[in-house]
């Protein structure tokens, strides 16, 4: 077989595809229900709740791309979830928008994970993976609906950035769950 034959999603086994879906899913999942806890928080002080919240669903990126260790799992996870809330309308959908606001955010995963010897990701990995996840989901969300002054969007892109901190701290604390009885090698 040719290299230029191959395509990008033959780098992936059928059990990568399987934790690629299954974590794409409980991301989605988890959206509906943690945005509106963090609204009854974050509505009153006018700061949009997906900022807040963003690192308690975008750190299934981050587990994903710890689990699976290929190059563009972030991504994938990002158009897997894009089509889902398209396809389902469920809470978050942007319409086709969504292909750019859940996607970028895993590339952004994919960016941080790259700087790593090895595939041997660590606390930062995770941390600044999450934390670059929801900063530029913020971001996106902000230049396409929201636009908001910059001092507010600074305000709204620190809390984004403290939230997606939290998320990667909670991934580390997964794939380290997960290593211990080798489900992550």
């Amino acid at each position: 077989m040719d290299m230029q034959d191959k395509s990008f999603l033959s780098n992936f086994s059928v059990f990568n595809l399987i934790i690629i879906a299954m974590l794409s899913g409980l991301g989605v999942a988890t959206k509906p229900i943690i945005v509106p806890l963090v609204h009854i928080i974050s509505g009153p002080l006018f700061i949009p709740g997906g900022a807040i919240a963003g690192g308690f669903y975008m750190f299934w990126i981050v587990l994903g791309a710890a689990i699976v260790k290929k190059t563009g799992t972030g991504t994938v996870i990002g158009i897997v979830q894009s089509i889902l809330v398209i396809a389902t309308g469920t809470m978050g959908t942007h319409g086709i928008m969504s292909l750019i606001s859940y996607t970028l955010p895993g590339m952004m995963v994919d960016i941080v994970f790259l700087f790593s010897k090895d595939k041997n990701y660590n606390i930062l990995h995770s941390l600044f993976g999450c934390m670059a996840a929801n900063v530029t989901g913020t971001l996106i969300s902000n230049i396409m609906f929201f636009r908001l002054p910059a001092v507010t969007i600074a305000l709204v892109l620190s809390g984004a950035a403290l939230s997606g901190a939290i998320g990667g701290i909670i991934a580390y604390s997964i794939m380290k769950g997960l290593k211990k009885i080798n489900i992550i090698l």
